[in-house]
């Protein structure tokens, strides 16, 4: 019988997310609509989908061995367990989301210090009033299953909600008084598992592979040909270019550059090339990029 991890990956707004950035790294994963036990090309992963609210403490209790879920739920839950690594990824942006205190714009209230004596509607009960012990302030703070933003205008005097960009928050006429906490999705394992050799060794695969494949979203390569009475130039004026890849083409007195560079870069830097003297530039996708 094979070894196996049982590997919690979030099911809801960051399920497309993962699976995608799981396809990347290498690993195919097949989700039926009736089934929380997903398809994965590799016998030695177990893969469950679980609400990113729930994973840490799956992991924590040994259900899971290991599992991404947010650091907000993590610190939500107190959950004890080992982070991995962080892998800076959303279901639409690469930005951090975070958990912000919100008032509506015509609201009174200007900082932690005016929810003295008020009601907070927010998903995270315990992150909100921890953050309200921390600055000495006595509120009340209510559970809220769901369309937050709508009951910041009636129900409630602030909510505590997760934005990435503000928008949907901007749409709804609230403001941000300010930031509780900033969250990245985190790749986590349970101690026991973790201490055990075969099992820390295909985490930390997972977690190399992980990140190769986030890294290369970044980035892109690029290859060209060029004289090489020009590569010296080439080189001092496309400080990008420092350390690429050079070797002889069969045409004499020319050669072939290869490199890796940041995406937003790239449409300011071909003319660079092209201007330098440097023909075929060829740009391409990468899967993976492992340092």
């Amino acid at each position: 019988m094979s070894k196996k991890i049982r590997f919690g990956l979030p099911k809801g707004s960051l399920q497309d997310a993962t699976i995608q950035k799981m396809a990347k790294a290498g690993f195919n994963i097949s989700v039926s609509s009736r089934s929380y036990v997903p398809y994965v090309d590799d016998d030695e992963l177990e893969i469950r989908l679980i609400r990113a609210q729930e994973i840490s403490r799956y992991v924590e209790h040994g259900y899971l061995d290991c599992g991404i879920t947010g650091r907000d739920w993590i610190v939500e839950n107190s959950s004890d367990v080992h982070e991995v690594g962080e892998f800076l990824f959303s279901k639409a942006t690469r930005q951090p989301a975070r958990w912000v205190l919100a008032v509506p714009e015509n609201s009174k209230i200007k900082s932690v210090k005016d929810l003295k004596g008020k009601r907070i509607a927010t998903e995270v009960v315990n992150l909100t009033k921890k953050y309200l012990r921390k600055h000495g302030v006595k509120a009340d703070v209510e559970f809220s299953w769901g369309a937050t933003e709508v009951k910041a205008h009636e129900l409630v005097d602030a909510i505590v909600e997760l934005t990435e960009t503000g928008s949907s928050l901007r749409a709804n006429k609230l403001r941000i008084v300010d930031t509780l906490l900033v969250s990245t999705p985190r790749l986590i394992a349970n101690h026991t598992a973790w201490k055990d050799v075969w099992k820390r060794k295909k985490i930390e695969t997972l977690a190399l592979l992980l990140k190769g494949a986030l890294e290369a979203e970044a980035k892109v390569g690029l290859k060209m040909n060029i004289a090489e009475k020009n590569l010296v130039s080439l080189l001092k004026s496309l400080p990008a270019l420092r350390n690429p890849t050079i070797s002889t083409l069969s045409q004499k007195g020319w050669v072939a550059v290869e490199t890796i560079i940041d995406e937003h870069v790239v449409r300011e830097l071909i003319p660079k090339l092209k201007a330098a003297g440097a023909e075929g530039i060829i740009e391409y996708p990468l899967n993976k990029v492992v340092y």
